[in-house]
């Protein structure tokens, strides 16, 4: 009961994440029968339909809800409520989700009609509480002009990363997966020069090339979330950021979405950020960019959704 869903698959041109909530009165294990058989219907339909189109729908679960759906017990052994992350000045707020989807697909009006298939079950049960369309922005940046992504794992290294292996053999093939909605002060971001955006990053802006060790400021974004277990090896999470925004309104941002082994990982890059290292010590990425939510979800094994499916 291995075979995990789609969470190493490289980033998409298009998605939609959405976050949902169980109504009270709901029989939300009904309800969840139906979206374990749904979500690997629409796997293999569109396998088969698109075969160039690295289309994919990843579903996770929330602690709460994983107790209301019995599930089964003991839970993951790091799947809990996110608590909140208090830094001097910035904050890693904690939010709540029952559900949430990570919906994947060159074409656009896949990712649509994914989301609304899923929609259709989820709505007369439950409040759609985030539901953010990213897109890429030109190779591969953030809104703010960098790169995004660099330092994640390739090849063999994503499993290896973002897969439970035999440390917690019920749940091996599973991923923890813990998302932020971030959004931009872009007036402030812009009043930088390329030389401190730089500075802030750790990176160079154009060609995206990393600082040396002597040169990157210790509260660079780069330097803080770079981690490393007791032995010095280096230890890494599959980021999926995208882009998304409002221009109208003057909204941008980036939807921060990590897969990982185990959750202590990512937990220890948000402490490095918020917090500091040392304390007070915290990202500078944080002046310029807010974190709006905070949930940690996980992501069982396909076989799993298909042993609690219709």
């Amino acid at each position: 009961m291995n075979q995990s869903q789609n969470v190493t698959d490289y980033p998409n041109k298009n998605t939609i994440f959405m976050v949902w909530k169980f109504k009270d009165q709901t029989d939300a294990a009904a309800v969840f029968k139906k979206l374990c058989s749904l979500v690997g219907n629409l796997n293999n339909s569109y396998a088969v339909r698109r075969p160039d189109g690295r289309t994919s729908c990843v579903m996770g679960i929330g602690h709460d809800a994983w107790i209301r759906l019995g599930m089964p017990n003991p839970l993951p052994k790091e799947l809990v409520n996110f608590e909140p992350i208090v830094g001097i000045k910035h904050t890693a707020v904690a939010t709540f989700g029952d559900l949430h989807f990570h919906l994947r697909a060159e074409n656009e009006a896949i990712c649509f009609d994914m989301a609304m298939a899923i929609s259709d079950v989820l709505r007369p049960n439950a409040e759609c509480l985030e539901e953010v369309h990213g897109f890429r922005y030109w190779d591969g940046r953030s809104i703010i002009g960098f790169v995004d992504g660099t330092e994640n794992p390739i090849g063999e290294e994503r499993e290896f990363f973002a897969v439970v292996g035999d440390e917690d053999p019920a749940y091996k093939g599973g991923s923890y997966l813990f998302v932020q909605k971030y959004l931009h002060n872009m007036k402030d971001w812009k009043s930088l020069s390329t030389e401190e955006q730089e500075k802030v990053i750790g990176r160079s802006k154009m060609d995206d090339i990393e600082m040396s060790d002597e040169v990157k400021p210790s509260n660079s974004h780069s330097a803080l979330t770079a981690i490393t277990d007791e032995n010095g090896d280096e230890l890494k999470i599959v980021r999926d950021n995208m882009p998304f925004g409002n221009p109208s309104k003057g909204v941008a941002g980036t939807y921060f979405i990590s897969y990982a082994s185990t959750f202590s990982t990512t937990k220890r890059m948000l402490e490095n950020m918020f917090i500091g290292n040392p304390p007070g010590n915290y990202d500078r990425i944080l002046d310029f960019s807010t974190a709006q939510t905070g949930t940690l979800f996980f992501v069982p094994t396909l076989d799993m959704l298909d042993q609690f499916g219709e």
